[in-house]
Formats: structure tokens, sequence, C-alpha cells
């Protein structure tokens, strides 16, 4: 992987971050809950991650999944993780908020940019469902956010090319754009190429089966059909999409 190049790897617990910087990646977005997309992390995982990792870690500030359309007292829940953030040194956080309307809320994350101070912010895929990418684009940009991760609007960023590439043509180098969303080994390479973008995001997860021994069959703790299972980020994985990106 060159020097310009960088690899972010959403991080779905502090296992996911330490096999992220096993596999070589520059950053992680650390987050849970990952089947609404993402939901902050615990303390305890932001913490952990600060001690024991040498990479950049970046939690995400999003209080529950669904719309990015946020309650005074959700908009309280930002603003307390961001200080919690602070106070673990974190090297930046990632967050994101909407209007009804679908544009990006500016009075909101003009307020969440100054709190963060001096974290840098990035954008999450919030920008996504913006009803307008390009001037949510100019919007993000006047804010001051660092970074904004995109699929180009699509329900993946290979569906998306096109539009990444033009979002990073307009872009100008004035934010950094990071396609994400089924990104892999074997498509890496020809995002990279086409959008000529030069972050990238990707969860890198493979299926760890249970070592429990007994499994009740008969009930269940949630919604997801095999509860003897779970995702985690794969070094190899990792490896392979740096190997990709030269």
């Amino acid at each position: 992987m060159t020097l310009s190049n960088t690899l972010e790897i959403c991080a779905n617990s502090f296992s996911s971050a330490l096999e992220a910087e096993k596999g070589g990646a520059n950053r992680v977005e650390l987050c849970e809950n990952m089947a609404e997309g993402g939901t902050t992390p615990s303390y305890a995982q932001i913490k952990l991650c600060k001690k024991k990792l040498n990479i950049q870690v970046w939690p995400i500030i999003r209080p529950r999944g669904g719309d990015f359309l946020y309650s005074n007292d959700e908009f309280e829940l930002i603003k307390e993780d961001i200080k919690i953030c602070k106070s673990l040194n974190c090297d930046g956080v990632v967050t994101g908020i909407l209007l009804a309307n679908g544009e990006i809320d500016k009075i909101r994350c003009a307020e969440l940019i100054d709190l963060a101070k001096p974290m840098p912010v990035s954008f999450h895929r919030a920008f996504d469902m913006s009803n307008d990418l390009e001037k949510a684009l100019e919007d993000l940009i006047e804010l001051g956010f660092v970074r904004v991760l995109t699929s180009g609007g699509a329900n993946n960023a290979v569906e998306g090319i096109k539009a990444i590439a033009e979002l990073v043509k307009l872009a100008n180098g004035r934010i950094e754009i990071m396609p994400g969303a089924g990104i892999n080994p074997n498509n890496i390479q020809e995002i990279a190429t086409q959008t000529c973008a030069i972050n990238f995001h990707s969860s890198a997860r493979l299926f760890v089966k249970s070592k429990m021994e007994y499994r009740n069959q008969t009930t269940k703790m949630g919604s997801i059909e095999d509860e003897y299972q779970y995702q985690q980020t794969s070094a190899e994985l990792v490896k392979k999409m740096i190997e990709q990106l030269g």
C-alpha cells in the first residue's frame, strides 16, 4: 500500500480492532451494532482500544439505528459521547445529522465540530441519505468535516462507483472522499482505479463460530437467525486489501 492510500476498518469490537491493526490497517472506525449500520461503542471499548492500539481510533457517535433525524435528548447524548471521546484522547470522531427534508443539519453539525476540537470530525453514511449529494458535499466542506464516507448514494460502493468518482472530482482535495459499503479484496483495486479515491473503508469481517458445547435450540436472544456465531474483522482480509492497493 502506498503512502497516499489509507485503509480504514469498521471494527465492531475491541477484538476486531486488534485484527485490523494486525492486518495493517491505518485506522479503525470503532462501533457496535453493525446490523443497524453501527452505533456508539461503549466507554470500555473506546478506552481499551486507545490503550492497546497503535493505529488511529475514531469512534462512531450515533445514539441509535434508523434515520439521522435526532431529538433534543438524542442530540445531548451525541454531545456527551463526543466529550467522552475527547477525555480518552481519541484521534477523531465520526458522526452525522440530517434535517427532516434530507439536508445536512448545518447548525447542529457546526456545534458538534466546535465541541470536538481539537479532534477532527468525519461524516458517516448519513451523507448517502441526503437529498442532494453535491449540495451536501459543499455543506460538509463549509462546516469543516475532514472526511466523508459514501457509497455514492447506492446500495454499495461498486454500484455507486460513478457517483463516487464524481464526488472525488468535486471535492478536489478539499475533503477526503472515502468509498465504503461492500468493499473487499476482490473489488478494492477496481474502486481505487475508477474513482481515484485514496481512502477506503471496509469491515473485512468473517463469521466466527461459537465454542459453546451446549446449545439451546428452543429460544433466542434476538432476531439473528444463528446466534451461535458472530462477525469479527479478519486480519487476513485486511492484509489482502492492502496488497491489492499496492
